[in-house]
């Protein structure tokens, strides 16, 4: 496997040569960015989801009617409540191992 990738407009830089801390900076630069990558995943899925369920007619004015409105907001709690739950649980699980 070739190790040498662009590293601050470096072409080919050798990974192999970087310090350990740069090392665990770039590591933990790769976890950040996985981590917004799945947070903009579920945003993307929120948002087709409660479209998909609440959008019934044409947006012809750019503006949600007084059905859709509501139902978007509720589909939105609902998912966060959802996955505030989620997050307890696991927590918990993870605490009581």
């Amino acid at each position: 496997m070739d190790s040498s990738i662009t590293l601050g407009g470096s072409p080919g830089a050798d990974l192999t040569k970087l310090s350990d801390r740069e090392k665990q900076e770039l590591q933990q630069f790769v976890v950040n960015e996985s981590q917004k990558a799945r947070i903009q995943q579920s945003i993307h899925s929120l948002t087709d989801i409660c479209f998909r369920k609440c959008i019934t007619g044409k947006m012809s004015s750019g503006k949600l009617d007084r059905t859709e409105e509501p139902c978007m907001q509720n589909c939105v709690d609902r998912f966060m409540d959802a996955n505030m739950t989620v997050l307890r649980q696991l927590e918990q699980m993870r605490t009581q191992m």
